[in-house]
């Protein structure tokens, strides 16, 4: 397995990155004792990159996702999204940044199924306390091909749709950097390819910063660059990588 400084060495975190992760552990109690879930994790997000995290199953890659959105908070080391640390904000502080500076798109794309997809969309900036222009909500589905669909449930929509629907709605409060967990877990690979397609176009074209867990070598050759976790800690890197090369340090991993 090649290592991290082999590929990407260890940088200090500069007023350009979208999140950084400094000495990030996560330890969590359980029947057996202390599980350490993070192992000192340093990392930085440069803005406007694509970034997958992979690593075989229990190495990490959805706490660290969840501790870098301030959905979790790390036992040890610190998370700063935007040059704000978040340790420093109380969980009100924390929603309201959440709601401003990012976005979430999930395998299960988590829709509300009783309001139309012009609502879902809507939604996280009037949580925010902001009343979204039917115009801006509009563009933002043309954004994602999903003109004339403003109207419909979620239940009359295919999964890629939906998937489509939850990226609109990560997109529309315009935020700093996106989280997505396995957002092309539950789809065929055609509708994944579209999804994926989407997401490189948000980094490439309107500047968002993606970090995206995935297990899916093809679908992590999307990104700029890939990191790769191995028991809680960060074991190697590949900068855009084929799906083949991917699948090459995964079976390492997985040796």
């Amino acid at each position: 397995m090649t290592t991290l400084t082999d590929h990407e060495p260890r940088r200090a975190a500069t007023r350009t990155d979208a999140v950084v992760l400094d000495g990030v552990t996560k330890t969590y109690k359980s029947k057996a004792g202390q599980v350490d879930a993070l192992r000192g994790i340093t990392h930085a997000f440069a803005s406007s990159t694509f970034t997958a995290v992979m690593g075989p199953s229990g190495s990490g890659k959805s706490t660290l996702l969840q501790c870098a959105a301030g959905l979790d908070r790390p036992t040890k080391g610190k998370v700063i999204v935007a040059g704000t640390d978040l340790a420093k904000l109380n969980e009100v502080a924390l929603t309201t940044m959440r709601r401003s500076t990012m976005g979430f798109v999930f395998q299960s794309y988590n829709l509300l199924p009783a309001l139309t997809v012009f609502d879902n969309v809507a939604l996280p900036l009037r949580l925010a306390g902001k009343r979204p222009s039917r115009g801006e909500v509009l563009a933002t589905l043309a954004q994602v091909g999903l003109d004339g669909h403003h109207g419909r449930r979620p239940a009359e929509l295919s999964g890629g749709q939906q998937q489509r629907v939850a990226i609109a709605r990560a997109l529309i409060a315009r935020p700093q950097v996106v989280f997505a967990d396995e957002p092309t877990g539950a789809l065929d690979r055609t509708t994944s390819h579209q999804v994926l397609d989407l997401l490189r176009t948000s980094v490439d074209e309107q500047g968002h910063t993606i970090a995206m867990v995935t297990h899916d070598p093809v679908a992590a050759s999307y990104a700029h660059s890939v990191i790769f976790l191995e028991d809680g800690r960060l074991v190697g890197s590949l900068q855009h990588g084929s799906a083949s090369q991917i699948a090459a340090m995964m079976s390492e991993l997985e040796r």
